[in-house]
């Protein structure tokens, strides 16, 4: 681990002798309210969210973290040193139940650029330190080390990917969803078995869905990743139940609108959002652009809130010719005009586009057969023909899609016409392993070889546990594949499975 990993873990160790207030002593009796940590996100050149949620009981039946009914003051101080000598900014806020004791401050007035660290206070207790740091000024191509991650089922395993992404001190973090799942225990059993066991019951109430939220926050790496570097968040399905779409619910448990407003608000209070995602019935917006000066716009899409249900009762499917109907979308109306005009309005180096399932055709069947994932684009083949058609028309000069959801790894080119290998390079695609779910993972040539063979604009797949790493300049962007070889105990080290150059204007991958 590295000097801030370590700090943000500790949290108490080195925090200097400047007091927040005249409250109480750290040492102050009760529980420690900061047991879910700290974390930050949505970067701007001139400040950055700030989050926590107190619970002195993570895991209380109530979903108030033991917490109580009453309202609480937190004060919070952002520094430009780890030991808050050089403080900037500083403030208050008051949380109780009805925000699940969440607090969210968009903490401004900062330079760009800048590196900042943050902790929180609250009855007499300090929370673990965060780092954390604004995005570059308009205009700025300063370089860009981010990490991407998804995917990340408790039971399955554990979170050492979290760890060793925060062990890398990026810039950002992006994840791209599932970052909790809804099932009750046992019910979705991972390749070395349960590995611990989630809260009781399948999700229902909003008490359900904020204790999983804190049973997934109690995990130290997950914490470590989150006070490293600030984050970039959008969900995909299992953050309210497997395979949702829309309106339409992924199972045949009655009550979905219900459990739709419960996860929505409960995902918000968790993450570290700003108030204009804040939900609204069972309506959230996640979709969303945030700028890295001019070296980089990262467009944040949502892919499950406004898409048609999956064609053909869903899965993989030979001869589903519903998917191709030019009235399905994946994205709606108006995030894919939202899409277009950011694509052409973005000036940017590099676009990415940070969004959840696979975007490349990606055929599973040898030989003329076509087998197919009605879940993924492949699923919504006209909405993927309209992105691809504006992604050309903006003249966007380095798109990237970023993608999770698929538990294996890919680094694939993305072509106007997937039956035409010398059609046209749209951009690239890259996808990350799941940080947990699924278990310890694999590599299985046989069946890589098959899919590479069968999809040649696929240069790469591996089933292994991981992380996506990219280092981003106004020349390249490099791409490294993190892979773990197991999860089902701690500690596991990571190595790069396979790294991958994208150079300016070039759309194509080059190992």
């Amino acid at each position: 681990m590295t000097r801030r990993t370590v700090l943000s873990s500790a949290g108490l160790a080195a925090l200097g002798a400047v007091p927040l207030t005249s409250a109480p002593s750290v040492h102050a009796a009760g529980r420690d309210p900061f047991r879910l940590g700290v974390a930050s996100g949505e970067p701007a050149p001139d400040g950055v969210v700030l989050w926590t949620r107190l619970a002195e009981r993570p895991l209380a039946e109530d979903g108030f973290g033991g917490m109580g009914r009453g309202s609480v003051r937190v004060e919070w101080q952002i520094a430009e040193d780890e030991r808050f000598r050089r403080i900037v900014r500083r403030g208050s806020v008051t949380t109780g139940p009805s925000a699940g004791f969440a607090v969210h401050v968009e903490a401004a007035g900062l330079r760009p650029g800048g590196e900042y660290f943050y902790r929180f206070r609250a009855r007499g207790h300090l929370s673990p330190v965060g780092r954390t740091r604004t995005a570059p000024a308009p205009g700025s191509m300063s370089p860009l080390v981010f990490a991407s991650a998804s995917c990340a089922h408790y039971e399955h395993g554990y979170f050492t990917a979290y760890r060793r992404i925060a062990g890398h001190d990026p810039d950002l973090v992006i994840h791209l969803g599932d970052y909790m799942y809804e099932y009750a225990p046992g019910d979705y059993v991972g390749a070395n078995g349960i590995v611990r066991e989630h809260t009781p019951g399948k999700l229902q109430s909003l008490a359900d869905y904020r204790r999983r939220h804190a049973q997934y926050k109690s995990d130290p790496d997950l914490r470590a990743a989150h006070a490293a570097a600030p984050w970039a968040v959008v969900w995909d399905d299992h953050e309210l139940e497997d395979n949702w779409a829309g309106k339409t619910p992924g199972s045949k448990v009655p009550g979905f609108s219900a459990r739709k407003r419960n996860a929505m608000r409960a995902y918000y209070e968790n993450m570290p959002l700003r108030r204009s995602s804040l939900p609204s019935g069972t309506k959230i917006r996640l979709y969303r652009r945030l700028r890295w000066g001019s070296l980089a716009t990262i467009h944040l899409l949502d892919t499950r809130q406004y898409r048609s249900d999956q064609a053909c009762d869903d899965w993989l499917r030979t001869d589903c010719t519903a998917r191709a109907a030019t009235g399905r979308t994946l994205t709606g109306a108006a995030q894919m005009r939202w899409l277009s005009d950011g694509l052409r309005g973005s000036g940017a180096r590099w676009d990415l586009l940070a969004q959840q399932i696979f975007l490349a055709q990606r055929d599973f069947a040898l030989g003329p057969a076509r087998e197919l994932s009605m879940d993924a684009w492949d699923g919504y083949t006209a909405d993927r023909d309209r992105l691809f058609a504006a992604i050309q028309a903006s003249g966007a000069r380095n798109p990237v899609a970023l993608t999770g959801d698929v538990h294996t790894a890919y680094a694939a080119d993305l072509l106007r016409d997937f039956d035409d290998p010398s059609s046209a390079r749209i951009g690239v695609e890259l996808v990350g392993s799941s940080i947990a779910s699924d278990g310890d993972g694999y590599d299985d040539k046989a069946a890589n070889a098959a899919i590479l063979a069968e999809n040649p604009h696929i240069a790469f797949t591996d089933q292994r546990r991981g992380f996506l790493l990219a280092r981003t300049s106004p020349d390249a962007l490099v791409a490294e594949f993190h892979s773990l070889p197991y999860i089902s105990r701690k500690g596991a080290a990571a190595k790069v499975a396979a790294r991958y150059t994208v150079h300016d204007g070039a759309r194509t991958l080059s190992g």
